[in-house]
């Protein structure tokens, strides 16, 4: 066994690894961007060398970078995470002529997997069942057009290298495939340096399921069950369990062959993921799954895996990239309970899971759950940076059944405090209590098919609205408090900053922005709380009362019941964490009149920083609410800007390549359309 291991990644997969590598005595060392100097897995590595520039083609993607970072620490062996250069063939190369030792699969069997089209052919050849579709060289748009009349619509554009749902698109009518082809081939070959795509069928109620398959270099080779990965986002997986529900053996047992079958097909060594699509249309059936792609390193998802297994993959892939043979035989893998994992993103579910990015302000999880594994990559007090994936970690629930091991999630979940940027967690937690979901009724058109229902509208209830007024009523007095103590002047009524007036107390009108609507409220003061009007739509008045710590954890009556909720600062205004959700309170100024909406403006501004990818506006055109003005890239994902009203084009101020910040008009509007 090497006694040094580099992690060439970063995020939560470098410490994940990390403490693994620690466990078994090894000398962990990271690497870093400028925009990671300060990360939580450069804390958690015993060294760590800088690589190049925040931008992950100047760092984590430099091949010489990581090299080089290996040769100053000393490092015997690298282990390249996923995503990144984790299926990259030549650098598998370049680490075996350094006199490293690759975690990882031989580079010919990269190369055997990292392409698609040549992929499918190879599987063909060794008797996988593919989906049907054209997986050729001609690149020609109207070929592949014609190609997608051959299999019948809809069928799905996928990008032939890579992978993460980047370069993919669906097409439900032959009018629109031309547009989403270039649509995929940009995408993808931003994303991979390579532009080809492939054409296939898609499947009308396709299951996701994968086989964990992990190999030796003494020719024994094994499968560790499969895994489901049908909910998913934009392509993106986001909810992955194990086992599949609904699997009948004989079908795992089929799956699980083929998927051997094809690591032995292409000469495997370490772990790797065979991915396969199957028809839900009547039930999971062994003769209905076709081979989509394998990927030929660690997956995001492999946490369920080590649940019901009780392994530790990356010490399996340790010990075989160190020389050992597979510690166990086919008959011997177990299969324990059922494991859910959830992806923690910084996105917001409302806006199309668009990416967001900041300050993790609050990241805390509940204590005493012992079936309930957390894998961070960023830390109360991190960055969450426009240059990477916006996953900030995963949470894993273990349970004998399906049912317990998603109660347990979801109630993992409703504790959680996360605020700063916006995230998914709301989202998650839904899913997790969503009747079909829990009935084991799903498929990759999910989340789209329960969207309303998963994304609730941005209205705000009442108890929401309380909370928030007690919560900013309870730091405002407080402040005040700090402020007079700070002047060292005698406690005074006049300072008290509570509503009090001589003969009684008074009203006062408050003015909160939540979810992009202006809420007004009035709150007078009631014995040690308060009457709030204006918060029910029945024009009922709600009593609360609360008290604050000094963390600011809130505990509040609301109208009889006992509530518990956090106030996170979050510059003027503040964040009200509640039952898993996070509601942005921005406070109103009443002397400022210029609150007005991007809409109301008169501009459509950037949502974060970004590259301009494509302009659809025209100067002077006039468009509908909802239709696409510019499509930017941002966190390595395609997003297309709407127009918020009925509008005018006055001016496009962006061209195609341009790189803007957030808030950075791009399209201005003359005026609403009548």
């Amino acid at each position: 066994m090497f006694k040094s291991l580099l992690i060439a990644n970063r995020g939560e997969i470098a410490v994940r690894i990390i403490r693994t590598a620690r466990r078994m005595g090894l000398k962990t060392i990271a690497v870093y961007s400028d925009a990671d100097a300060n990360a939580y897995h450069v804390a958690e590595a015993d060294e760590a060398y800088r690589i190049g520039p925040a931008p992950a083609a100047e760092s984590y993607l430099r091949v010489e970078a990581i090299l080089d970072a290996c040769a100053r620490s000393g490092a015997e062996a690298v282990h390249p995470g996923y995503g990144f250069l984790s299926e990259n063939a030549s650098f598998a190369e370049a680490c075996a002529k350094a006199g490293l030792v690759f975690v990882g699969p031989p580079a010919d069997a990269i190369r055997a997997m990292g392409l698609k089209d040549a992929a499918k052919v190879l599987m063909e050849k060794a008797g996988v069942p593919v989906v049907p579709g054209y997986h050729g060289d001609n690149q020609d748009a109207d070929f592949l057009s014609v190609q997608a009349e051959k299999i019948g619509y809809p069928v799905l554009i996928k990008a032939v290298a890579g992978g993460g749902g980047k370069g993919m698109r669906r097409v439900d009518e032959p009018a629109d495939f031309a547009k989403e082809l270039k649509s995929a081939q940009r995408e993808a070959g931003s994303a991979f340096g390579d532009e080809r795509v492939l054409v296939e069928k898609y499947v009308a109620r396709p299951r996701h399921i994968e086989i964990q398959v992990f190999a030796d270099s003494h020719g024994r080779a094994v499968s560790l069950h499969e895994r489901d990965c049908s909910l998913q986002r934009r392509h993106q997986k986001v909810i992955e369990e194990a086992p599949a529900p609904g699997m009948p053996p004989e079908m795992r047992k089929t799956m699980g062959e083929a998927a051997v079958a094809a690591a032995k097909a292409i000469g495997y060594s370490g772990a790797g993921t065979v991915e396969f699509i199957a028809d839900a249309s009547e039930g999971l059936k062994a003769d209905s799954f076709w081979f989509m792609e394998m990927n030929t390193r660690l997956q995001v998802e492999h946490p369920v895996t080590e649940a019901i297994t009780g392994l530790d993959l990356v010490e399996w892939q340790l010990r075989v990239a160190s020389g050992e043979h597979l510690p166990m035989t086919q008959s011997e893998v177990p299969l324990n309970g059922h494991a859910v994992e959830v992806r923690l993103y910084a996105e917001d579910p409302a806006k199309n899971f668009f990416p967001s990015t900041g300050r993790m302000l609050r990241l805390r999880a509940p204590s005493n759950m012992p079936h309930v594994r957390t894998d961070m990559g960023v830390r109360e007090g991190d960055e969450v940076s426009m240059f990477y994936d916006p996953m900030i970690g995963k949470i894993i629930a273990h349970g004998e059944t399906r049912l317990i091991a998603l109660r347990t999630l979801r109630g993992f979940l409703s504790r959680m405090e996360v605020a700063g940027p916006k995230t998914n967690l709301a989202f998650l937690a839904a899913v997790m209590g969503h009747d079909a979901f829990m009935a084991g009724d799903i498929d990759t058109g999910f989340i789209d098919r329960h969207l309303d229902a998963l994304v609730p509208g941005r209205c705000v209830g009442a108890r929401v609205l309380a909370l928030g007024v007690a919560g900013h009523l309870l730091q405002r007095k407080t402040d005040a408090e700090v402020a007079q103590q700070r002047r060292d002047e005698p406690h005074s009524p006049w300072a008290a900053n509570d509503s009090w007036v001589l003969g009684g107390h008074r009203s006062e009108v408050l003015k909160f922005t939540v979810a992009d609507e202006e809420v007004t409220l009035t709150v007078t003061p009631d014995g040690d709380g308060w009457r709030i009007a204006g918060a029910c739509a029945d024009g009922e008045e709600i009593v609360v009362s609360a008290v604050m710590d000094d963390d600011h954890a809130l505990t509040a009556t609301v109208d009889g019941v006992r509530l518990t909720a956090s106030c996170v600062q979050k510059g003027t205004g503040f964040i009200l964490l509640h039952e898993g959700a996070a509601t942005e309170f921005e406070i109103v100024d009443p002397m400022d009149v210029d609150v007005a909406s991007d809409a109301d403006t008169g501009a459509l501004k950037a949502p974060m920083p970004g590259k301009i990818i494509q302009v659809l506006a025209e100067s002077g055109a006039r468009v509908k609410k909802g239709a696409g003005l510019v499509v930017m890239e941002a966190m390595k994902m395609e997003q297309t800007l709407v127009a918020g009203v009925d509008s005018v084009v006055a001016d496009v101020r962006v061209a195609v390549g341009d790189q803007v910040e957030a808030g950075a008009v791009l399209v201005s509007f003359e005026e609403k359309a009548e």
